[in-house]
């Protein structure tokens, strides 16, 4: 008895969940062998922890080391560079070199890939936490409060500044987006509450601070975790707002070629 063999074609995409995980796999090697993202996702939070805690160049109000005033902060800052900067820049030149026009024309659904690269920007943060923690408590960071505070006010921010950064990086030219993206960066380090606090600037100047999702969300951490106080629902209102209008923002206005 003789068996025939089917060798024909059967094409077809894969299941959604298999190519959602692929493409999450891709983004995050991507993202890893990227020697500027690591910098910029990585490298200047870490050091800044390390530089502002050792040395006494800001100056902290209350009891507390400098430490349990910088770390949270800079937690913050590790969810903007991630979800913000670097997204909005990887997006922007994966546009305008036709990746995504590309991909879009693919078996990929246009949402699975957003939603890949989101899943890039999670499985980044979670390493950054992990990094940022363990420095921060070498360095004798003693944290406070709700973790699920915590987890709630690192999920809001990444909703934030992910409809921002993909906002940006599909509205705007690439060398513009990086322009953007880095001035924003920078603006947002100095004034958004991360290392110098927002006591610090005049009344005027400090209202309109106190709304932006960096300061929200350095502000929570803060509130959670160096004052170990409930949950912060000014600030999870306020990243909420920033999540909802960013992320709409982005689905309207994007741009895939």
């Amino acid at each position: 008895m003789t068996t025939t063999t089917d060798y024909s074609p059967r094409p077809g995409a894969a299941p959604v969940g298999r190519m959602l995980l692929a493409q999450t796999a891709f983004e995050t090697r991507m993202l890893l062998r990227n020697g500027e993202q690591l910098l910029l996702t990585v490298v200047i939070p870490t050091v800044l922890l390390v530089l502002f805690s050792a040395v006494d160049i800001v100056t902290v109000e209350g009891p507390g080391k400098r430490v349990d005033f910088l770390a949270p902060g800079l937690l913050a800052l590790a969810v903007m560079s991630t979800a913000f900067t670097g997204q909005a820049i990887a997006t922007g030149f994966e546009r305008r070199y036709g990746v995504l026009k590309r991909l879009g024309a693919s078996p990929l659904p246009r949402w699975t890939l957003l939603t890949a690269k989101t899943g890039c920007v999670l499985v980044t943060e979670i390493l950054q936490v992990a990094l940022l923690s363990v420095i921060a408590l070498a360095l004798g960071w003693s944290p406070h409060g709700n973790p699920m505070a915590v987890a709630a006010l690192l999920v809001l921010g990444t909703a934030a500044f992910s409809g921002l950064g993909l906002l940006m990086a599909g509205t705007l030219k690439a060398e513009a987006t990086l322009a953007a993206a880095n001035l924003v960066f920078i603006l947002l380090l100095l004034a958004g509450g991360v290392i110098v606090p927002l006591g610090k600037f005049p009344d005027a100047v400090r209202g309109m601070l106190e709304l932006l999702p960096i300061s929200a969300l350095s502000d929570g951490l803060r509130s959670v975790l160096q004052h170990g106080a409930g949950v912060p629902w000014s600030d999870l209102g306020i990243l909420a707002g920033w999540s909802v209008l960013g992320l709409a923002a982005a689905a309207r206005f994007f741009r895939w070629e």
